[in-house]
């Protein structure tokens, strides 16, 4: 299906450096970077240009812009957000969305992969050491900051500062007049190393569910579509929240399988049932 065809890795941001290899490995094909193609148009991390859509449609438009400007019917593009992690708050997680679409078969697959791995993170800054301390904490150099005079000052941002002499330079001019500047994490994939290792990771598990087909048409990407909560308490036997059972659709003909104790577990521990320890 989709052996010596073209894929469109649909990006501005360098991440066919970590999705083509493990696609053309793995799938038999040809992936290539699109021409004229500007996803800053749908959206930018530093919010000069607003993210209109949700993450998955955002995607979507990725691919479908890109796969009318090349006149290709496969493509691939991923979205990330960031923000608190939704377990572990005190902790940013990195949010990404990986959509897989072949027009050809009329496929659209897509998996998502949330990571407390990333470095996150955003401060006003009013001295050269809390600087130094932001940068360090951020993995400057090797990853990217951001400098402007404020969170809500779109104008001078400057982006994919990599070395400390324009990130000084910056900071003093920027904060010349009253010694303050606004400094975030560039979470650009070509200057975050560690958000293109989660693109790694989630590529690799958008490939697993690509080659995961229909028990009953051989639909690629039969995966995960919901899951069931209710593992019983291993000492009441009250239902938990933690999940009974993962719910398996194909795409194509709706047909369902449901896998129970999916993570080899009879039951839960009573510390994380409600009845027991409420």
């Amino acid at each position: 299906m989709f052996n010596g065809r073209t894929l469109l890795v649909a990006t501005m941001h360098e991440k066919e450096k970590v999705i083509a290899p493990i696609f053309e490995k793995e799938l038999g094909l040809k992936c290539i970077t699109p021409f004229n193609f500007n996803s800053d148009a749908l959206g930018t991390f530093t919010g000069e240009i607003e993210r209109k859509d949700d993450a998955l449609n955002t995607a979507r438009k990725k691919c479908f812009i890109a796969m009318e400007l090349n006149n290709c019917d496969m493509a691939i593009s991923s979205e990330g957000s960031f923000g608190p992690h939704p377990v572990m708050y005190i902790h940013p997680a990195d949010d990404e969305i990986l959509l897989f679409i072949d027009k050809k078969n009329d496929l659209e697959i897509v998996v998502r992969e949330l990571s407390a791995q990333t470095n996150y993170n955003a401060r006003e800054i009013k001295s050269e050491k809390e600087l130094k301390e932001f940068a360090d904490a951020a993995k400057f150099p090797s990853h990217g900051l951001i400098i402007r005079k404020d969170k809500e000052n779109y104008n001078n941002i400057k982006k994919g500062i990599r070395d400390w002499e324009t990130l000084l330079k910056n900071y003093n001019h920027i904060s010349k007049k009253d010694g303050i500047a606004f400094v975030e994490t560039d979470m650009r994939a070509m200057h975050n190393p560690t958000r293109m290792k989660v693109i790694e990771n989630t590529t690799i598990k958008l490939v697993h569910k690509i080659k995961s087909k229909c028990p009953s048409c051989h639909t690629p990407g039969f995966g995960i579509t919901a899951t069931k909560k209710g593992l019983p308490c291993g000492l009441c036997r009250f239902p938990t929240s933690s999940v009974l059972a993962y719910i398996y659709t194909c795409l194509k003909c709706n047909y369902q399988n449901v896998k129970n104790n999916p993570n080899s577990k009879q039951c839960e521990d009573p510390m994380f049932c409600d009845r027991c320890n409420p």
